[in-house]
């Protein structure tokens, strides 16, 4: 959710620093965002306002805060509407104390209700708004900047990654509990960094430290320190991150999303290196081929959660127990989990639901495993194993590139945790997926369907087996980015109750491949719609007869049903993005969403 960038060390480029990581960040919310400066002998000055980076940048041009070390925050919105009032940073009654936060403050009602008992004023309905002026309390006290932030951070419950700084002060001072926050060293000395990601200043530096739960961090002109709650230094590992600052450019594309699409073929070749020998039909994961799990409980949300019902269905064939969870009521009402191995599945490493989920697992003294894009997340640091899938960067909020990542690398895993037979033609199928995908890419009609049905009534997705859940991938891509109705089926739920819906105003696009019984089945599913008027399109390998009952055909190459699910998915990717772009969407930026949910 929220985005939040500090720095120190900066001078006179501070201002500059904090909009560029602001637009770095925007794709963690985009309601509204804000500035605040100060330095050595000024006050605190911001500048805030409704609407996206771009409004701010231009209220900026009349509003011209200054100062040594600053913060800024873009809002995703949990608590008010987006408005100017309601944009970070939020300040105490003073004007001294400015504060950004990502998170849910829980008791903030109680709070909010004694600090107006105590004659504080209020000007926005968020719960953030509380933290400075109990600072401002602490501080009218005698406590000095730091012991006044952490006296206010021990009243908080709740989640919270904040930033304040403090007329006087030339210092950004920090805490995180279950939301990211991570520091950026510059490797020449005299600027630091501070942000829920690190995008916001790769830029500047490669050299990070993550914090953790609890601690607490400031950030000033001698560099960074990191102490626990009882003010003791806490020793941090810095390291390096390995992708370029280019990889977050759009890189000549129209939009982050279509960039996205098309890099798919080299994030799935990263997801491969060194883990599949095609000579001798083996796949390397390294330790975690070890862990020989007895069953497997998948927890995870959104594109997750259908990666997530892929690889139940992948680890389901090769005679393993498995099923996949949605992470938020796991977290709440776990099943048995006996020797099952938890694996949380989670683009950032930083989503709420699917941590609370990975806790509670450990909690009950499971084993766990984290599927993540993100390397040093906080699903790596708290999980007992990790695999990454290696999509590098991806900014659109709505997930491509992941997504077929996930699918690949949970490919992996359930060869390398299910007998060594039968494994030569899925492993030939992944080895030539890269290169299947671009040839996808190259041909592919979907921009042409697209048109042809933009401005439907709704848009319904089938598909069986594997390619169910690529069904539902298809939906949530058409909702996310078109806000249109669009809903997936597992193609034999048709005819109990959904074919109520279908009209000559709903395409339905049904996903069949080879000319087993899943794809004859589903062929009649084609024909039981085409016979109530609906135009279809079938995304085939040509091998059934859809062809034949199909208003438009997207091809996808013959291969393996494993790797057809993840061709499949490109077509209804592409379908998704040229429909939002024919209706005029806000692609990279969809409206009410944001790329890491952090709150749950």
């Amino acid at each position: 959710m929220c985005g939040i960038i500090g720095t120190v060390g900066r001078g006179g480029e501070t201002l500059e620093t904090l909009v560029h990581g602001l637009t770095k960040l925007e794709y963690r919310g985009y309601d509204s965002a804000g500035v605040a400066l100060t330095g050595e002998g000024r006050g605190v000055e911001t500048c805030k306002c409704e609407g996206k980076i771009e409004d701010l940048k231009a209220k900026l041009e009349t509003c011209d805060p200054t100062g040594s070390v600053g913060v800024g925050h873009t809002r995703w919105s949990t608590h008010g509407p987006p408005t100017d009032e309601n944009a970070h940073p939020h300040r105490d009654c003073t004007g001294e104390v400015a504060v950004v936060h990502n998170g849910i403050i829980e008791n903030y009602g109680r709070l909010r209700d004694e600090l107006v008992a105590a004659g504080h004023e209020f000007d926005s309905d968020t719960d953030t708004e509380v933290v400075p002026h109990m600072i401002e309390d602490a501080l009218a006290a005698g406590k000095d900047p730091d012991a006044a932030v952490r006296a206010a951070v021990a009243e908080l419950e709740g989640s919270y990654a904040l930033a304040v700084v403090i007329e006087g002060t030339e210092t950004v001072f920090a805490a995180r509990n279950d939301s990211p926050l991570v520091i950026g060293e510059d490797p020449d000395g005299g600027a630091c960094y501070l942000a829920s990601d690190v995008p916001a200043f790769r830029d500047f530096t490669d050299r990070v430290v993550y914090l953790e739960d609890g601690e607490f961090a400031r950030l000033d002109a001698d560099g960074w320190a990191v102490t626990d709650a009882a003010g003791l230094p806490v020793d941090k590992t810095v390291e390096t991150v390995d992708w370029d600052p280019e990889d977050t450019g759009k890189s000549g594309y129209d939009h982050f999303m279509l960039k996205e699409i098309h890099e798919q073929p080299r994030a799935l070749r990263q997801c491969l290196r060194g883990r599949v020998d095609e000579l001798n039909a083996t796949v390397d994961v390294g330790d975690l081929a070890g862990l020989s799990p007895p069953a497997v409980q998948l927890v995870a949300a959104g594109t997750s959660y259908h990666a997530s019902l892929y690889a139940e269905r992948l680890l389901q064939t090769v005679g393993i127990p498995a099923q996949a969870f949605l992470a938020h009521e796991y977290a709440i009402s776990p099943p048995p989990i006996g020797d099952a191995l938890v694996v949380g599945v989670s683009q950032s490493g930083e989503t709420a639901d699917t941590l609370a989920a990975l806790r509670e697992a450990e909690a009950r003294g499971a084993r766990t495993l984290a599927v993540t894009n993100t390397v040093g997340s906080t699903a790596e640091r708290e999980a007992d194993h990790v695999f990454h899938v290696r999509a590098g960067p991806e900014i659109g909020v709505a997930a491509t590139k992941t997504f077929a990542a996930q699918q690949v690398a949970l490919n992996l895993l359930a060869l390398a945790f299910g007998p060594p037979d039968d494994t030569r033609e899925v492993v030939g199928a992944l080895r030539d997926l890269p290169g299947n995908v671009q040839a996808l890419l190259d041909d592919s009609d979907a921009a042409a369907v697209a048109r042809e049905y933009v401005g439907s009534d709704a848009y319904f997705f089938i598909g069986r087996g594997y390619h169910h859940p690529v069904a539902l991938e298809g939906a949530l891509k058409m909702k996310e980015i078109t806000y249109e109705h669009a809903e997936g089926f597992a193609a034999g739920e048709l005819k109990h109750g959904t074919l109520a819906l279908v009209t000559e105003e709903t395409p339905v696009f049904a996903v069949v491949t080879g000319g087993g019984e899943a794809a004859r089945k589903t062929v009649g599913n084609v024909k039981e719609v085409e016979a109530r008027d609906a135009p279809v399109v079938a995304v085939t390998d040509g091998v059934s007869d859809v062809g034949r009952y199909a208003d438009h055909v997207l091809e996808i190459p013959e291969t393996h049903p494993r790797a057809a699910a993840v061709l499949a998915n490109v077509q209804l990717q592409l379908v998704a993005y040229y429909t939002a772009a024919k209706l005029g969407r806000s692609i990279d930026k969809p409206r009410n969403l944001a790329k890491s949910v952090t709150v749950e």
